[in-house]
């Protein structure tokens, strides 16, 4: 289902419902839900809840609560029902009978954020391929128009389709190959980042990812660091595809900033698959950044979400460097004791440099702060040098140029003939 708001004039109108089965707190996944549908330009205008101890297998909701939310979207004259869990087949067929208007579930809500979202190429297959495997197995009552089951044939042929289950079937094949093709040209785009990130292995390009709830302020953080200039809206899932930035430390070291997709509390399967090779830039990085908002009630079960995705991604063991954002938002600062965590403000610009510190802190000591007298025929060793490192300052003598840098350690043994002792009370860093 896609969302004409635009045409119509007006953002549609939608009841938000769910079964309270006491697996997660009914409440805070209500509110999320709301914020998704707001992402989508819908506008909640009611909430239909029911405590169970299981979904109806049948109808997710009971029968009677089912009749309720009937008749609260007549009176609400709302155009479609969100169901915060993901529905089967039967059961969205079911509830739309039974409440005569559409009806979608909590992933399809998110698949069509994201089919909005999604910018590059990309991006585009993966939310295309994500949309169809959500939607073969749901293709099962298209057509319930037509005889499902035709009578008998003659000739020992016995019964032969109708014209439903044929289309069904035609359907199901068109899918099919449309997941295989997309499946292929995925395949290619791994590969081609997964060589990308053996380059930056190769040459050593030091890679910190920047993971988190979506809507704390991840890209606000990317594009204060680097001016990235990426959108950052005050909306779940406002940008989708990742990016990737050069950032300089204090200690002069550059590092390849990589922002990825937001996260939310029950991340549908279908997106988890599609995006893993987006997902494992964060899997392969040499640092991880888990940004929260601090301001949140649910600070904690952001954190966990996050966790729980490095996890399954097999990078349970990657450094992470915890960031609570939006602390200019709070009346007193928060208390950091016993966490490895830093307290910014991305929109502010406050406590960033003590982030950069703890990062370069975080990361290995691959870099020297030394004084050169580099001969003059020496020049590409100065390109080279002054290249990956960092320039504090340039003197040409009659001896040569005298540099003070911060280099990268696997050239010092090109160097040692010209490294001139730093002064007292200089740090070798």
């Amino acid at each position: 289902m896609t969302f004409n708001t635009q045409e119509e004039g007006r953002r549609e109108r939608a009841v938000l419902a769910g079964v309270d089965t006491g697996e997660y707190d009914m409440a805070i996944s209500m509110e999320e839900l709301r914020e998704l549908a707001d992402s989508a330009e819908l506008d909640a205008v009611g909430i239909a809840t029911q405590v169970r101890g299981e979904l109806e297998p049948g109808t997710c909701m009971g029968l009677g609560r089912l009749r309720e939310l009937a008749e609260q979207v007549r009176a609400l004259e709302a155009d479609v029902i969100i169901f915060d869990h993901e529905l089967s087949p039967a059961q969205l067929r079911n509830i739309e009978d039974i409440c005569d208007c559409p009806v979608i579930d909590r992933t399809m809500l998110i698949l069509n954020i994201f089919a909005r979202r999604a910018v590059t190429s990309e991006g585009k297959l993966q939310v295309r391929l994500a949309q169809l495997r959500y939607q073969l197995p749901r293709l099962a009552g298209r057509g319930v128009q037509l005889s499902r089951q035709g009578g008998g044939g003659g000739g020992g042929g016995g019964a032969r389709r109708g014209g439903g289950e044929a289309q069904l079937e035609v359907d199901r094949r068109h899918i099919r190959r449309q997941i295989t093709a997309l499946e292929a040209q995925l395949k290619e785009l791994t590969q081609r980042r997964e060589r990308l990130r053996q380059r930056r292995k190769k040459d050593n390009v030091i890679t910190v990812a920047i993971v988190g709830y979506t809507n704390v302020g991840k890209s606000t953080l990317l594009n204060t660091l680097t001016q990235a200039g990426v959108l950052a809206e005050d909306k779940l899932f406002a940008t989708l595809d990742p990016t990737s930035r050069a950032l300089e430390l204090p200690d002069g070291r550059r590092v390849m900033l990589v922002d990825t997709v937001g996260l939310v509390r029950r991340l549908p399967h279908h997106l988890v698959e599609a995006f893993k090779s987006t997902l494992e830039e964060a899997a392969s990085a040499d640092l991880v950044l888990n940004v929260c908002d601090a301001t949140s009630s649910e600070m904690e079960e952001q954190l966990s979400v996050t966790r729980s995705l490095l996890r399954e991604l097999g990078a349970e063991h990657t450094p992470v460097i915890t960031v609570l954002n939006k602390c200019d938002l709070l009346p007193t600062p928060p208390d950091l004791a016993g966490m490895k965590a830093v307290a910014i403000s991305a929109r502010e610009g406050r406590g960033l440099e003590q982030l950069l510190k703890a990062v370069a802190d975080a990361l290995p000591r691959t870099h020297l702060r030394v004084r050169l007298l580099l001969p003059y025929s020496a020049g590409e060793l100065e390109a080279r040098i002054t290249r990956d490192g960092k320039v504090y300052s340039r003197e040409y003598t009659p001896d040569g140029v005298a540099l003070e840098v911060n280099m990268d350690r696997r050239l010092l043994h090109l160097v040692e003939a010209y490294v001139k002792p730093l002064e007292s009370g200089e740090e070798r860093k």
